[in-house]
């Protein structure tokens, strides 16, 4: 994700490194925090790839500052992504998250971004539970345990407003 993350941002105007770092720090919260260690070696993989360049500009101090940009190499990088998300990034919902961050960038096609929405939907209307008896998932009704339960029935309100947006977003699309 830290790919997809790192180009969306480049898409969005180019950003020095620590405004990278700053922007994926807003977007995976506490959640996932991205070190120096992580960030920037992503970063050369990246450019080594030819998906971004780094341009060196006079700094505020002394110390010259390098701003990332993407490539056109980078950009259909990007848009290859949010066509077709990996499963993993539709059914985890940090990653999920960053995909949907970034789907505006497919404006220009409103089939493939519904195609995007159309999987997390299908994901959602499948039955789940963190808990299970046996095969059969557990309701939250069913549970003494109230943190349990209270686990289940903020999943529950969670999924049923994401499946709300999904179908009224979803119909929007449609009439593009």
């Amino acid at each position: 994700m830290l790919k997809l993350a790192i180009l969306g941002f480049l898409r969005d105007r180019p950003l020095h490194g620590y405004e990278l770092r700053r922007h994926l720090a807003a977007l995976t919260g506490h959640v996932r925090p991205i070190s120096d260690g992580t960030l920037y070696p992503a970063i050369k993989r990246l450019e080594a790839d030819d998906l971004l360049v780094r341009t060196t500009e006079p700094g505020t101090a002394a110390a010259p500052r390098h701003t990332l940009h993407l490539t056109e190499a980078g950009r259909t990088a990007l848009l290859d992504r949010l066509r077709t998300p990996e499963d993993l990034d539709i059914s985890d919902e940090n990653r999920w998250f960053t995909v949907l961050a970034f789907l505006r960038h497919l404006d220009d096609d409103p089939r493939a971004q519904a195609a995007v929405l159309r999987r997390r939907l299908a994901f959602l209307s499948e039955p789940a539970s963190f808990f299970y008896d046996g095969a059969r998932p557990v309701g939250a009704e069913e549970f003494g345990d109230p943190f349990r339960r209270g686990m289940l029935l903020i999943a529950r309100a969670t999924t049923e407003a994401e499946l709300a947006w999904l179908r009224e977003t979803l119909t929007a699309l449609d009439r593009a």
